[in-house]
Parts: C-alpha cells; structure tokens; sequence
C-alpha cells in the first residue's frame, strides 16, 4: 500500500469559511482528526496548560482535499459542533486523549469516535503504535516530525507548518484504511458507537478507566467505605472486568487488582492471558506475577514467544515472580498511610495527653511525642 499524496491543504481562517467547511464535512463518512496545541504561560489555577492553535481535518474525498482550521484566529468553532456529534460519521484520532481535552475547552465533543493509537497498540504493542511506526509498517511513508516542537501560537504560519499539520488528519486516514482491510479485529474492539453507554462499574472505579490515574487505589476504596472489606473490592472488579467494552479499559481495571493486591481474583485474570488484545494479555501476565498466582505458570510459558514485546517482557517478569515467590498468598486490606511531612495546625484538635489549657506549644509537641515541661520523664527499662 503507498500513501496518496493531498491535491489541496485549504487554511481556514474565516468565519463565512468555516461554515462552508462545516458543510461540506456534513456529508463525509469518516472524518480524521489531529490537533496542535499552544503554551498557555499565564492562565488562572483551573484553566488549562494548553490552548487549541490549529484543528487539522482529512475526510474520504479521495484525497483531493483536506484542511486546516486556524483555532487562533477563529473564537467561535461551533458551526463544527454538529458535525463532531453526527453519529453517522466515524471520527479517527491517533491519540484521542489530549485531542479530546483540549477541543472540549472549545465546546467541541467527538461522538463515534476510533482511536487508531489504541487499534496499533492491542496489535504490536506500546512501542510500536506510535504513528511514525504504524505508517512504515503500513505503507513505508516515513513521516517528517522535523516541525514536532513548533510553535503553533505564531502567526502568519508558514506553508511548510500548514503542509506539516494537515499531513497527520491526512496519514491518519490513510493508517485507517490500511487498518480495516488488514487487522478488522483490532479495529472492531477499539470502536466507540455514540450510543454506547458508559461501563456500569462501582462509582470508584470510573475515574480510573479515561486513562488518569487521580490517587493510589487505596484511597479510592478507603473513600467508597470498603478498605476493610475485600468482598466488595473483589465483587465490584470482577465485574468491572466484564462489564468494560475495550482492551485498553480492561487493562486499568488489571491494574486496579494488581495494585489493590486482590490475590482472589489472579483466576479471575487467567483467561486474558490468551486475548487477542496485547495490551490484555500484558496486563493479565503482570497481575500473575504480582498475585503470585503459581496456577497461572504453564499459560504464561507460551507468552515467552509472543510476537509483542511487551508481553513478552511480562511474562518474563511475571515467571521470575513466580520462581522465587512462595505461593499465592490470601488479599489483606491495604490502608492508605502517610508520607513525607506531618501537617499540624493552632486549629487541630489537641492530642490525647495535651491540656487544652497549655496553649497550642503543648498540643503540637504532644503530636510528635515530646514531652512537655513539668511531664513525668519515661521510666527507665
């Protein structure tokens, strides 16, 4: 397969443009998306590091044309809404979670949506589904990153910034159709209807599935009252794992296991040693080592030859785990506990030992264990 070469790059930077624009992607079946951010050097505590500088759009035209929308110069990108939240029209990302971040602060929500990222990972591997690699594989384009770290705030852009930005929406495409002839498997897991409902998984589990990682888990369950009651944890990850659509998500909720120590559910793990998703078969091979789930040995034995590096890698580590680990020990609670420096303030409420009366000098060093003037020395041992 060789990657065509775009008749046109049109620069959008009007508003009677852009709603021409919006017209003609109206009637578009697949819509490729790729976006360059902006430093945002001053801004207030909630806004965001970075500012929407150029939308890039490639749709299947034949590649007669895509286009480059000037985020900068246009304050107002809703004539676009409609055409983002069709659900006749598949939107393509390489990449979707900073793109999405950044284009909902421009009231702009994708619904159908694919990430081509998250296709090339379950099939090669983290290392391999950046889209520099996918595009050599796919069609043996090497994909110029020279103009990576511009900076997309100045103005006028050159051509050659033009050229280098509409040429992401327009390579993403072309992976797209290299994708869906050759691995539609991969394809099929990864593709987000716009009805579909989010994953019904316990409340504390949610944040973790978007990919943000907000907290240790242990707070997590400490905050959702079941610290102290491994049922509940092991119930609600249980079905978690069935009740998410995507490898990527089924991996988070891996994780969750593994970090929570839920040695009950290493089992629970086994089948996904042989999914089709690598990213699957990584994160239950983790999860076997760090569970010291011995039963799980002879399945990770064969990942040892498996065509993904990753997986590879994990099922080393995990039989390694193995060899020297005793067996699978029983889950115990694990409590949230306290780093780095203790925080005390005139306001705290006084330690038990510390007379109220004494003032707050009294309380903050009855806090750390220190005695107070005129206290009883410890008796000699």
């Amino acid at each position: 397969m060789s990657a065509p070469s775009w008749k046109r790059r049109l620069y959008i930077d009007r508003p009677a443009a852009l709603t021409a624009l919006a017209t003609e992607l109206a009637s578009a079946h697949l819509l490729a998306i790729d976006a360059e951010f902006s430093q945002v050097y001053v801004r207030g505590p909630d806004d965001p590091a970075h500012r929407l500088a150029l939308l890039q759009l490639a749709i299947d035209n034949d590649a007669s044309v895509s286009y480059v929308v000037d985020a900068l110069r246009l304050a107002d990108l809703s004539p676009l809404q409609a055409v983002l939240e069709n659900p006749a029209i598949l939107k393509l990302f390489h990449g979707i979670g900073s793109d999405a971040r950044v284009l909902a602060t421009r009231g702009l929500v994708a619904h159908h949506t694919l990430d081509l990222e998250a296709v090339s990972r379950s099939i090669f591997g983290q290392r391999e589904s950046g889209l520099q690699a996918m595009l050599l594989r796919a069609c043996g384009t090497r994909l110029d990153k020279s103009l990576q770290r511009a900076d997309w705030s100045r103005r006028p852009l050159t051509p050659a910034m033009v050229a280098y930005a509409a040429r992401d929406a327009e390579m993403t495409l072309v992976l797209y159709e290299w994708l869906r002839a050759t691995y539609a498997w991969a394809v099929a897991l990864h593709e987000t209807p716009a009805d579909e409902p989010p994953p019904a998984v316990a409340p504390w589990i949610a944040p973790y599935l978007d990919g943000a990682r907000p907290r240790p888990a242990v707070y997590a369950v400490a905050d959702a009252g079941i610290a102290d009651d491994l049922a509940a944890q092991e119930r609600d990850l249980r079905e978690a794992l069935h009740a998410v659509a995507h490898p990527t998500q089924r991996a988070r909720v891996m994780r969750l296991i593994t970090d929570l120590e839920l040695a009950a559910l290493a089992t629970d793990l086994e089948p996904y040693l042989t999914a089709s998703a690598s990213e699957e078969r990584a994160g239950a091979a983790r999860g076997a080592g760090r569970l010291h789930a011995k039963g799980s040995a002879a399945l990770l034995q064969p990942l040892l030859e498996d065509p993904v590096q990753d997986v590879r890698q994990a099922a080393r580590l995990a039989l390694e785990s193995l060899a020297s680990a005793p067996a699978l020990r029983p889950a115990r609670p694990l409590r949230p506990h306290t780093t780095g420096a203790v925080r005390w303030t005139s306001d705290s409420p006084h330690p038990a030992g510390a007379p109220a009366s004494d003032g707050w000098q009294a309380a903050l060093r009855a806090s750390f264990g220190i005695p107070n003037a005129g206290d009883d020395p410890p008796a000699d041992t």
